[in-house]
């Protein structure tokens, strides 16, 4: 098994020199261009129960929509964003913030992948109406966006984006940002580990350069073409 992670290393040319048999994108921001997945099977990772919340920032979508868990579903990469064959699905908790819940898809879609080259599965077409999903703003993180007097908004809002690669909830005032991690909700209210910056020498809000564990593209030999 080869992993690429960088984008730029994402060329036909690369990939074309291992001849894969498969290509599985566990976790991927950039567009995977039909060059790729119309010259060998590759298979994506998206954390709904499809066609329901097709699109961008499905964990904040769906913690935000009262979703205690959800199916991790493995699918067919298309030109239409979510929108291929499935498959598998795997029932996943979204209990914990965004870095426990992603290290708990990880140990999924590593036994997902064994089980599509080991089983050969045949993809199905998505069944339903399709839900679709906006990628959210760097913005909406501001704490500012939840209800007045919600602690449990609050503190989906902090746990929803605790992970690195993800603008953390904040707040603005008097000159400074406020940055939140780590929250746990007790009886007597709200706590959380917070981070203070002067405005002046804060870091633009955007969706931060993803960690290696949170960026890779894996071509594999193994299996058959479709």
């Amino acid at each position: 098994m080869n992993t690429i992670t960088s984008p730029a290393a994402l060329s036909p040319e690369a990939v074309a020199t291992l001849d894969p048999e498969w290509i599985f994108v566990p976790h991927w921001s950039q567009l995977i261009p039909e060059s790729i997945w119309g010259t060998w099977p590759t298979v994506i990772f998206h954390m709904t129960d499809l066609p329901y919340g097709r699109g961008g920032s499905p964990l904040q979508h769906l913690i935000q929509r009262d979703h205690s868990s959800t199916m991790l579903t493995e699918l067919r990469c298309t030109a239409q964003s979510d929108a291929g064959d499935i498959f598998l699905k795997e029932p996943l908790s979204l209990h914990g913030n965004a870095e426990e819940i992603f290290l708990r898809a990880d140990g999924l879609i590593e036994a997902m992948i064994k089980r599509i080259v080991r089983e050969q599965p045949t993809p199905q077409p998505q069944q339903g109406e399709a839900t679709l999903f906006q990628r959210r703003k760097p913005a909406q993180s501001n704490l500012a966006t939840c209800s007045s007097g919600d602690l449990s908004a609050w503190a989906d809002q902090i746990r929803m984006l605790d992970d690195e690669g993800y603008p953390h909830a904040y707040l603005e005032a008097h000159g400074m940002r406020l940055e939140f991690r780590r929250a746990s909700r007790r009886c007597d209210g709200l706590y959380a580990d917070v981070r203070i910056v002067s405005l002046d020498n804060a870091p633009p809000l955007h969706r931060r350069r993803l960690s290696y564990n949170q960026l890779k593209f894996f071509v594999t030999a193994v299996g058959q073409r479709w």
